[in-house]
């Protein structure tokens, strides 16, 4: 599955706080886009979607707030589960 991401940058704690028509909202702890901030949101989503870290790749905006992410090792149907959950 691929989906859009937008990052927000450092809020109090990694969490998924909604989603605006296809683009997931995701706010992480660090401070600006970086190679770390990128490793924490793939390990946040990693969790979120319950797959592992190397299931995440991220395709587009590795310098961006908005990235552009795929996600394999789940089913498209579960993967769509978890996204229909997110308010």
């Amino acid at each position: 599955m691929i989906i859009r991401i937008r990052v927000i940058p450092n809020g109090d704690e990694n969490e998924v706080v909604g989603r605006i028509g296809s683009v997931v909202r995701v706010k992480v702890v660090n401070p600006e886009m970086n190679a770390a901030a990128n490793s924490v949101l793939i390990g946040y989503l990693a969790e979120f979607f319950e797959v592992r870290p190397k299931s995440i790749h991220i395709m587009r905006g590795e310098k961006a707030r908005e990235k552009t992410v795929q996600i394999i090792g789940r089913s498209e149907d579960e993967l769509k589960r978890v996204m229909d959950n997110i308010p």
